[in-house]
């Protein structure tokens, strides 16, 4: 039977899987994330936070709701970077070549940090791994539709199901 709790572990054990093959390609292989990717793993480790208070709360009817909009919202902010950055490899001429995300962090102020990296560096187009023929940003946008859909489920449905 489909809990809220089960749904709830099974969707932080997937963030953290996550991150552990991030941190693997980027120590292991040498991948170096670029801004954008950053990002993006900020999303997926604020999303295993909601997850893992949402497992620990096991949370009822409103309850549900509550992180289930709190999971909506990061899983929109996950994909619309992701899908940014699929944009940005689809179309290299796009991104410049810029500062590193720390450079500019401790350079500029945050709001102009944000519109830096969403526009993009030449480190966000290279496509430097691919799994079925899809990169890592690619992968990373599924992932979170699936978020967004799970969320949606907890958000939309009435508080007997699921």
């Amino acid at each position: 039977m489909l809990t809220t709790r089960r749904v709830y572990g099974a969707c932080l054990l997937a963030c953290v899987s996550l991150m552990v093959f991030a941190l693997y390609l980027q120590h292991a292989e040498g991948l170096e994330p670029c801004p954008l990717c950053i990002f993006q793993r900020i999303v997926f480790v604020a999303l295993a936070v909601v997850c893992l208070i949402a497992l620990a709360h096991n949370p009822h009817a409103w309850g549900r709701r509550v992180y289930g909009v709190a999971a909506l919202v990061l899983s929109v902010i996950g994909a619309a970077l992701a899908a940014r950055h699929v944009w940005i490899q689809m179309y290299p001429e796009v991104a410049e070549c810029g500062p590193g995300l720390g450079y500019m962090l401790d350079s500029f102020p945050l709001t102009e940090v944000f519109s830096k990296v969403l526009k993009g560096t030449g480190d966000c187009a290279d496509v430097l791994w691919t799994f079925l023929g899809l990169s890592i940003p690619a992968w990373t946008l599924v992932v979170f539709v699936v978020y967004l859909l799970v969320a949606l489920v907890f958000v939309l449905r009435p508080p007997r199901a699921v």
